[in-house]
């Protein structure tokens, strides 16, 4: 059965294909048509937003056979080799297992034969921030006047952590967090080609604890798929990411506002038995608070996913709650979230700041 996986099936193969980063790829296409052809282009981004995808495209832009392109025509042999990980003359190298300066220099010892059939040997160097200080130095060297056959890319989650010498012989791009709706929109066209079912809901979700990251997003998507037999189904997803069921979040952050102890207790203990993550359990209570404060000071319509009674309770909270006890409470659980991790367990670092929530507002 040759089954495969969500992230890797709908991997973007052109630059058309890539969402979220319509500056980058506008750079990098011009730069191609106009033949400006730099030696080291520099990828920067948090974890599974296109760099290493930006960079096989890259390399396929300059390899394929009907001539350096934006628009690789994805049907030649070098093409088609690199979609798969077969072309010779593309090296990815992952710099997190070969951080040592004499693994890199058996790399570079190759640089200067010849590419096998391509145009270019493309060294493409994953996690760059993870080589020693030595073999950033062996870099250094090569990338002052690489062979013209020679092109490296290289793609790293901290740049902070690279040597600025080697920055500043790079083309550098920094890719953008994707957005909450370039993630769900994503994800509807996905659940729409697979012919699978899924609620708004769901999808937003899964959006939104992607935090930005397209190969999280497709993963969890995945998982949905696989809870649901098939489908997604929001109480498989609610089950899947550890979240406190809306209505309990909801009931709980009314109890609190309302110093309400004994219902508070109530609804802790009920939601400790649907094993969730505590964690969820402040941030649902935080969002609805946001949302009340929203209500409370502005014109502005609530999530689209919330339902009409909830949208209608939200606006009765805010018009029976004072202002600074919302704005106050919002301070005190938030600053409880930071404090979660010297808490004994995060269920007592969350009750925790419930109580002193009901108790100082």
């Amino acid at each position: 059965m040759n089954y495969e996986i969500l992230a890797r099936k709908w991997r973007p193969q052109s630059f058309k294909e890539i969402i979220g980063q319509k500056h980058i790829i506008t750079a990098i296409s011009n730069g191609l048509s106009l033949g400006h052809i730099h030696h080291t282009w520099l990828f920067s981004g948090t974890r599974g937003i296109g760099k290493t995808t930006i960079a096989r495209l890259l390399a396929k832009s300059l390899n394929c056979t009907k001539g350096i392109s934006s628009n690789p025509c994805r049907k030649c042999t070098i093409c088609q080799e690199i979609e798969k990980g077969l072309c010779l003359d593309v090296l990815e190298i992952d710099a997190a297992s070969r951080t040592k300066v004499e693994d890199l220099r058996d790399i570079l010892d190759n640089i200067y034969y010849a590419p096998t059939k391509s145009r270019f040997k493309v060294y493409l160097i994953d996690e760059v921030h993870m080589l020693s200080r030595h073999s950033f130095n062996a870099l250094l060297k090569t990338l002052e006047e690489p062979p013209k056959h020679v092109k490296f890319i290289l793609a790293t989650t901290d740049i902070e952590k690279i040597p600025k010498t080697i920055i500043s012989r790079c083309l550098c791009f920094k890719l953008k967090t994707l957005s909450e709706n370039n993630i769900f929109d994503l994800l509807k066209d996905v659940v729409d080609k697979e012919f699978v079912y899924s609620d708004r809901d769901s999808l937003e979700k899964i959006s939104y604890y992607a935090k930005g990251s397209v190969r999280d997003a497709l993963n969890l998507l995945e998982n949905a798929i696989n809870l649901g037999n098939g489908n997604i189904y929001i109480k498989n997803v609610i089950e899947m990411l550890g979240l406190p069921p809306r209505k309990y979040a909801f009931f709980l952050t009314s109890a609190i506002l309302k110093k309400d102890l004994k219902q508070t207790i109530f609804l802790l203990n009920k939601i400790n038995s649907l094993g969730v993550e505590w964690e969820e359990v402040l941030i649902e209570i935080l969002r609805f608070l946001y949302h009340i404060t929203i209500s409370q000071s502005f014109s502005i319509e609530l999530e689209k996913n919330f339902s009409q009674t909830y949208k209608n309770h939200i606006n009765k909270i805010a018009k029976n709650t004072n202002k600074k006890n919302v704005r106050l409470c919002y301070q005190i659980l938030l600053n409880g979230r930071k404090e979660l991790k010297f808490s004994p367990s995060q269920k007592i670092g969350v009750e925790m700041a419930i109580f002193r929530a009901i108790s100082e507002m």
